[in-house]
């Protein structure tokens, strides 16, 4: 084997430059660090990496071709009390590594040791780094770039969007190929969808825990490789590779000019706890990528065991580099931040912490759309409304307040109010846009818009929890009977709970998210913590499709688009004809009825539109705005109709209506 080179200290990772192959590799407190080569019988070759700048150490491979499978062994000091777990043992993953070969089994050879090294070589059961080059032609490939007024997203899992799908054939089912086929397409069209939310579609790993109990980790949070698109959601045509055919899935959603945005987890590693597993960053360098107690344990602030560092010149750099591989090389349009105040940790959360103002000011980034979950569990982590100005965030609070507003019934108008004009009071702020808040009713972590109207309790015992997992706060209303099976009285109830609550999420102010599959009744049984469910539980059976519902929020998002109040992306201001609150007197309500009238509102949007709200247990008459007014599709089944000033609006319902 031919001995390296010195190379050169970048870019990240392992990079073929048609001779040879470079190799870099961040670690601060390592004394040594080897590449570790191996054929296709697993046979291994050692090389010492010759050179180190800075904190960067480099080798070249003269000769090295792509489908090289390596890995890393660091040497260094094992001491647990400073944090350092140097243990030469063990084979190490490339933080960078652009494709990862092999599962991660629930072995005892990939533990590092707890007070001392553990003695036992891991590189026999641990996966292995690939060096890939892939040259991809884009074919003028542009991004949709939608502006966020006009945005609708759709969050949806790779797999079980399209694992059950009869029209697709059954080789791609399951796929990065599936999402980019004519009948998805065709799908995401008829809907109106702007933009497809995919959770993690990086390579991932199974927790032990879960192994143990013969489950798998399906949502994808449990990240092992961020640069590396996950080959369980390739296709089983021999001619792909993940990267590509992930390309070839975006190509396509761009045409149709559909944007993708990533779920992307830079809160924590599938290292987890000191129990857990040494895999990468905890054997590469553990004080430079996590934050650790004085004794040298690990801080949790994600629940999962660590919690990564990204308040250091070298974590920045991974994660920006890492984003810039997916926005560059992958043509993605916009990010969302698990646990994203992690990024802001130093320790405490700070809107200019070091990753925020980077990636702010990144020339590649800056068109993108960046969106986080604002909180984490550690203290101070939720920051709801705090992240900084371009950051778009999960407004849970739109979630819980309309939950409460058309299934519990004790929302007062003006909270009411409040989230349906953008949350003004957590948002303008800063020079922040109405877009900040993403107003979704239901997301993969909770129960779906069917189960919210079918179940009073979570049902997570397949989880292995003892159903103490999931939230216990919920907000939902089985409406008389707990799970799905119900008469027709409790169906129909049922119907027009979840068509208030679209209405709501879709003619409010921000930006809209769907949950796959919510558009046509797509049940859980009532589990809110499906993480671990990679079966029918999850997956969406388009044969039971309810086409009607899927109708009804089509039409919901084309009428979105017709209301200029919902596509400006400018706070409503009195007297500026965005937005006029009436009662159903049709005047404008007194102070007391903000707080303790009825749940009974008129809402008149760019003075044509009105949209009648009453979440009230019986029917009431209202009066109309004077003018001619007409119902508005789909709240009629019979096309639009004159009406008269006196207007009877339907228990729990929604209606809209346009001025002629």
């Amino acid at each position: 084997m031919t001995e390296l080179t010195s190379g050169i200290a970048a870019p990240l990772g392992a990079h073929y430059d048609g001779s040879g192959i470079n190799f870099t590799l961040f670690s601060a407190h390592a004394t040594g660090v080897e590449l570790c080569l191996f054929d296709g019988q697993q046979r291994e070759v050692r090389l010492p990496l010759p050179a180190r700048s800075g904190d960067i150490w480099h080798g070249y491979l003269p000769g090295g071709k792509p489908g090289q499978r390596y890995g890393y062994r660091v040497h260094g000091p094992f001491d647990p009390a400073q944090g350092l777990r140097f243990n030469p043992n063990k084979l190490l993953l490339d933080p960078a590594a652009r494709a990862v070969e092999g599962p991660v089994a629930d072995d005892l050879e990939l533990h590092g040791g707890y007070d001392r090294p553990d003695p036992q070589d891991s590189a026999e059961v641990m996966p292995k780094c690939v060096v890939i080059d892939e040259a991809y032609d884009w074919q003028g490939d542009c991004p949709p770039a939608t502006p966020w007024g006009k945005t609708v997203i759709y969050e949806a899992h790779v797999r079980g969007l399209t694992l059950l799908h009869p029209d697709i054939p059954p080789v791609l089912r399951g796929s990065f190929a599936a999402l980019g086929h004519p009948v998805m397409i065709a799908h995401f069209k008829r809907l109106g969808i702007t933009a497809l939310e995919l959770l993690p579609v990086q390579q991932h790993s199974s927790e032990p825990r879960l192994q143990r109990l013969g489950l798998i980790n399906y949502w994808g949070y449990n990240v092992l490789a961020p640069y590396a698109p996950d080959n369980r959601y390739c296709s089983l045509r021999t001619d792909m590779t993940p990267l590509r055919e992930f390309r070839d899935a975006v190509k396509a959603l761009h045409k149709a000019g559909i944007e993708v945005i990533l779920d992307v987890v830079f809160n924590h590693s599938a290292e987890l706890d000191m129990d857990g597993p040494t895999l990468s960053l905890r054997g590469i360098d553990n004080p430079g990528y996590y934050w650790l107690t004085p004794d040298g344990g690990y801080v949790n602030d994600t629940g999962c065991g660590n919690t990564l560092r990204l308040d250091q010149p070298q974590g920045v750099a991974w994660v920006m580099d890492c984003l810039r591989f997916w926005v560059g090389e992958c043509h993605v349009d916009g990010f969302r931040f698990d646990l994203g105040s992690v990024l802001g940790r130093t320790p405490a959360f700070d809107r200019d912490a070091p990753l925020f103002q980077a990636m702010l000011a990144d020339d590649l980034l800056s068109r993108c759309k960046l969106i986080a979950e604002p909180w984490d569990i550690g203290p101070g982590g939720y920051q709801v409304g705090a992240f900084p100005g371009r950051f778009a965030e999960w407004n849970d609070h739109y979630r819980d307040d309309m939950r409460r507003f058309w299934l519990q019934g004790d929302l007062p108008l003006g909270q009411f109010a409040q989230r349906f004009a953008g949350s003004s009071d957590l948002f303008n702020q800063r020079g922040r846009a109405p877009y900040a808040s993403i107003n979704m009713l239901t997301a993969h972590d909770g129960f779906t818009l069917q189960d919210l109207v079918s179940f009073n309790r979570k049902h997570n015992q397949l989880n292995g929890e003892g159903n103490r997992d999931g939230s216990d706060h919920n907000f939902s209303n089985n409406h008389g009977v707990e799970g799905p099976i119900a008469d027709d009285a409790i169906v129909q109830r049922r119907r027009a709970s979840r068509q208030a609550l679209l209405a709501t999420l879709l003619l409010s102010q921000g930006t809209p998210m769907l949950l796959a599959g919510d558009e046509h009744g797509h049940s859980q049984q009532g589990n809110n913590n499906a993480y671990c469910q990679d079966n029918a539980i999850t997956w969406l059976d388009w044969a039971k499709a309810d086409d009607s519902l899927t109708a009804y929020t089509a039409a919901l998002i084309h009428l979105r688009r017709q209301i200029p109040a919902l596509q400006q992306d400018r706070w409503w201001q009195e007297g500026d004809g965005s937005a006029q609150w009436l009662n159903a007197q049709g005047q404008p309500p007194a102070a007391q009825e903000w707080e303790q009238g009825d749940l009974q509102l008129q809402i008149r949007l760019s003075q044509r539109w009105l949209v009648v709200v009453n979440a009230t247990p019986q029917a009431v008459e209202m009066r109309l705005p004077a003018g001619e007014w007409q119902v508005v599709a789909p709240f009629t089944q019979e096309g639009p109709q004159a009406v008269l000033p006196a207007w009877n609006q339907a228990a729990h319902s929604i209606c809209v209506l346009v001025q002629k």
